[in-house]
C-alpha cells in the first residue's frame, strides 16, 4: 500500500515551504520571503506515530491572476489537491483572514478532500491571540496553531492528519530504485522530459529560462524499472546569477547530483553546445556519476541521413573528457526515443556498480602489460605488481606499483580502456587510487 499523500496550500508566502521542510526534517523547499518562490509540486516524507506520509509542498495559489506562472502554479497546485488523501491549508496569524484566504478554503471545500487548517506564525506559545479567532470563519472546522520556525504545534498538527487518514495496513516493500538527476542548461527541456515520462504536467513549462527553481523528484515505474527522476534548475555561469534565489537553486542541483545513480546532460539539439554544457558535464563527472548524454528537440532539426552522425562526432570532440558517456537523440516533446534513453540509463547505472575478482583484473593487468609495456624513466620502469577493486559508482581499482611517479597518466588511460573494453563498463566514470610498495594507506 502506498503511503497517504498530504497537500500543503494557501495564498503565497504564509509559511507553506517552512512548515514542509520543518515536517520532512531538512531543507528542500527554497524558503524566501519574495512571493512565488515554490512554483512546482515537491515532494517530501515525514513519519509521525509510526506511520510514514508523503507530503507535497505547492505554489502560493492566486485563484484570479492573469500571470502565466502564477496560473501554471495554481494548476500545480490544482494536481496535488486532486491526488492528495487530506489537505492542510497554511495560513498567516499576522496577516488575519484575507480575501484570497477565504476563496482557497472555498476552493477546498469543492474538493471533497478532509480539510485541516493550520494558522502558522503562532510564535508565542501560551494564549492565542484574538485575531486567531477569525480563522473559525473560513468553516473548515477548528484551526490549529503552528509556529513553522519553532515548531510549535507540529504534533497537533500531525495528529490532526492522522484523524483523517484510515488504518495503516502493511506496505509493500519497495523495489530497488534508480535514482537520476537530469541536468543542463535553462530551457534546454529538463521539465518537459519529466512530462513526457509521467504523462502528467509534473513540472511547470515555460520558455522563460529559470521557471524550475527547486530540485524536484519523481517516482515512475515502467517495464524497466523503479525511478526517481530530480528535475533540477538550469545550472548558468556563476557570473550571470543575479539572485539568492538562483544561488539556491544551483545549490539544490548540485546536491541532486551528489545523491544520484545516474546523471542526465541534456543539450539543446537547436542551440548546440557551449561552453557551460561541459562544466555542467564536469560536475558529474568529478562526482563519479554514471552519465547519458541527452540531445534533446531532435525533432525541431532540419536534417538529413548525415546529421545525426556529423552532430555525434561534434559533440564526441566537446566532451572528450567524458567519452565513456553515451547519447541518446530525443524529443521530450514527442517523446521519441524515450525507450532507449532508460535502456541506457538502466545499462549505464549497472556498470556503475559492476564487481570484478581481483583474479580477474590481475589475468587482465598481465596481458594489458604484455601488449604495450608499462613507461621507462632514466632507465627505470614501472611495475604493477598487482590491482584489487575497492569500491562501485563509480568502480574504484587500487594499483599497487614501485613507483607512483612513473605511473603516468596515459599508462593510466589505457588501462582504463582495456578494463572498458573486457567488461563492458559504458557510461561510468572509472577512478584509479596508486600505492606505492610498502605504502599501507587504503
Amino acid at each position: 500500500m502506498s503511503k497517504p499523500v498530504i497537500a500543503i496550500v494557501g495564498r503565497p508566502n504564509v509559511g507553506k515551504s517552512t512548515l514542509f521542510n520543518k515536517l520532512v526534517g531538512q531543507r528542500i523547499a527554497i524558503v524566501n520571503d519574495t512571493p512565488g518562490v515554490t512554483r512546482d509540486r515537491i515532494f517530501g516524507e515525514c513519519e509521525w506515530r509510526g506511520r510514514k506520509l508523503t507530503l507535497v509542498d505547492t505554489g502560493g495559489i492566486e485563484p484570479y491572476s492573469d500571470d502565466i506562472i502564477l496560473q501554471q502554479m495554481r494548476r500545480q497546485a490544482q494536481l496535488a489537491i486532486d491526488a492528495a488523501d487530506v489537505i492542510v491549508l497554511v495560513t498567516d496569524l499576522t496577516s488575519g483572514v484575507v480575501a484570497t484566504d477565504q476563496e482557497v478554503a472555498q476552493m477546498l471545500q469543492k474538493s471533497n478532500r478532509p480539510v485541516v487548517l493550520c494558522v502558522n506564525k503562532c510564535d508565542r506559545v501560551g494564549e492565542p491571540d484574538l485575531a486567531f479567532y477569525e480563522f473559525y470563519h473560513l468553516g473548515l472546522g477548528e484551526p490549529i496553531q503552528v509556529s513553522s520556525v519553532h515548531g510549535h504545534g507540529t504534533g497537533d498538527l500531525l495528529d490532526a492528519v492522522l484523524e483523517y487518514l484510515p488504518e495503516q495496513q502493511e506496505i509493500e516493500k519497495e523495489d530497488e530504485i534508480i535514482r537520476v538527476a537530469i541536468i543542463g542548461r535553462p530551457n534546454a527541456g529538463k521539465s518537459s522530459l519529466v512530462n513526457q515520462i509521467t504523462g502528467e504536467e509534473r513540472c511547470i513549462v515555460s520558455s522563460m529560462a529559470g521557471t524550475t527553481r527547486d530540485s524536484i523528484d519523481t517516482d515512475i515505474r515502467n517495464s524497466f524499472g523503479h525511478f526517481r527522476l530530480t528535475d533540477t534548475a538550469g545550472i548558468r555561469r556563476s557570473s550571470r546569477i543575479e539572485d539568492d534565489i538562483e544561488k539556491y537553486s544551483i545549490l539544490r542541483a548540485k546536491m541532486a547530483i551528489e545523491r544520484s545513480d545516474v546523471c542526465l546532460i541534456m543539450i539543446d539539439a537547436t542551440v548546440g553546445f557551449a561552453e557551460q554544457d561541459s562544466k555542467i558535464a564536469g560536475l558529474a563527472h568529478e562526482s563519479g556519476k554514471a552519465c547519458v548524454i541527452v540531445v534533446n528537440k531532435w525533432d525541431a532539426i532540419q536534417k538529413n541521413d548525415k546529421t545525426m552522425n556529423e552532430f555525434r562526432k561534434k559533440l564526441e570532440q566537446d566532451f572528450s573528457f567524458m567519452s565513456y558517456a553515451p547519447m541518446v537523440f530525443i524529443s521530450a516533446k514527442t517523446g521519441q526515443r524515450i525507450d532507449r534513453l532508460f535502456e541506457l540509463i538502466v545499462t549505464v547505472v549497472n556498470s556503475s556498480a559492476i564487481r570484478i575478482s581481483t583474479g580477474m583484473l590481475n589475468d587482465l593487468l598481465s596481458e594489458a602489460v604484455a601488449r604495450v609495456q608499462p613507461p621507462t624513466d632514466k632507465g627505470r620502469r614501472l611495475k604493477i605488481l598487482y590491482m584489487t577493486q575497492s569500491g562501485v559508482k563509480p568502480p574504484t581499482f587500487v594499483c599497487f606499483v614501485n613507483s607512483a611517479e612513473l605511473f603516468h597518466f596515459s599508462y593510466q588511460r589505457y588501462l582504463e580502456n582495456r578494463i572498458r573494453e573486457t567488461f563492458g563498463m559504458q557510461g561510468t566514470p572509472i577512478r584509479f587510487v596508486i600505492r606505492e610498495r610498502g605504502d599501507k594507506k587504503q
